[in-house]
């Protein structure tokens, strides 16, 4: 099909049909625009929730227990133009390498890989497949597409705040939530905390800081999670509370403020950008952005503005209805209307920043010269 023709329905395949596959399936049937046509996941149970899911549309879908069997159903006459891969994280290069040859659009769940090697690898082949196919390649931030952070985003870029000199990102959550196999509890499947859940917050810096990373020290440990879990004899490793500071090259500073056992606390995220002309916060799920400038020791004059999303957006996921708004903006790349917002390079020194920090909670320094 040409994915210019905005007549024309995208065809998409969901590979990996656990909790985050289901929340693709939920935000892709909100959309006009695209249809599920195939399902991938070596999981019956899991193919069978996401065909719950589907409902009356999974009559037309394909089910495939691996890639190999959904590359040759394309290739014998499967009508595909998009593939999201939201698999566990140790999965991602044995899954992607296979669709690199096949011209189909990628969305690839964060992190790109769970070790730097893997991220430089996956990177040069995403890239080079873009090249060669014209297809455009794109890593799951869903953070960035919450609707109240980007507008934080925007107004932080607009110069509201003057010149940004200091970023505080505060996430006090629930523990990780059960998986397949309980996979997210081992950094042999993950690469670790801060490249699992924190490359998110990784990304969001360099996007709103605007500058690379020069300098990593994280203090951070397993003190209350998953310490009575057993696999296999061998307890789980990852960090579940940290606190990560970052030094950027424009001399601005970043600092995320990490806790996994918090789930009480009425705000899950909670980021603030300090300039030299105000202050900008943002707060969810509240929805609030409050800016704060400077007036002297004594007046306070602080602005206060909610963000609406959509209801229906916001129970298809648990992303604040980013996972919505991020395939639009993914579908618009398709189309050639828009460019690859999230690319392998953003992926990959996202992922690249987690093992800096992870190296710096074990060896209780800092990291100098972070390298992709």
């Amino acid at each position: 099909m040409n994915a210019d023709d905005d007549r024309a329905t995208l065809r998409f395949a969901v590979i990996g049909t656990g909790l985050m596959g289901v929340e693709h399936i939920r935000n892709l049937k909100l959309r006009p625009d695209v249809q599920v046509v195939a399902l991938c996941d070596p999981v019956q149970k899991s193919l069978e929730k996401a065909e719950s899911v589907l409902g009356v549309d999974a009559s037309g879908v394909s089910s495939f227990s691996d890639v190999a069997s959904l590359v040759a159903a394309k290739n014998c006459g499967l009508e595909l133009d998009a593939v999201i891969v939201s698999s566990p994280n140790h999965t991602h290069r044995q899954l992607l390498e296979p669709l690199f040859g096949t011209g189909l659009h990628i969305l690839c769940e964060k992190p790109l890989a769970t070790t730097l090697a893997d991220a430089q690898r996956l990177t040069a082949a995403a890239n080079a497949h873009r090249e060669r196919a014209g297809a455009v390649f794109w890593v799951g931030m869903e953070y960035r597409y919450m609707p109240p952070v980007a507008n934080f985003i925007a107004r932080v870029k607009s110069g509201e705040i003057g010149g940004l000199r200091m970023l505080a990102i505060c996430e006090h959550r629930f523990p990780f939530l059960p998986k397949v196999g309980d996979w997210n509890r081992f950094s042999r499947n993950t690469g670790g905390t801060m490249v699992e859940k924190c490359c998110h917050f990784f990304d969001l810096m360099r996007l709103i800081v605007h500058a690379e990373p020069v300098r990593i020290f994280c203090s951070g440990a397993m003190d209350v999670n998953h310490r009575e879990e057993r696999d296999g004899g061998k307890m789980p490793d990852i960090i579940d509370n940290s606190y990560t500071i970052v030094d950027f090259a424009n001399g601005a500073r970043a600092m995320l403020d990490l806790c996994m056992f918090a789930e009480g606390s009425q705000n899950e995220q909670e980021i603030a950008a300090v300039g030299d002309r105000a202050k900008l916060e943002v707060l969810i799920p509240d929805g609030d952005i409050v800016f704060s400038p400077r007036v002297g020791f004594a007046a306070k004059q602080v602005g206060r503005k909610h963000v609406e999303v959509d209801q229906i957006v916001l129970k298809a996921g648990y992303h604040y209805g980013a996972t919505y708004f991020q395939h639009g903006a993914f579908v618009e790349a398709i189309r050639g209307r828009n460019t690859i917002e999230v690319t392998a390079d953003d992926g990959l020194k996202a992922v690249a920043m987690g093992p800096a920090a992870e190296r710096s909670a074990r060896e209780k320094r800092a990291m100098d010269n972070i390298a992709w």
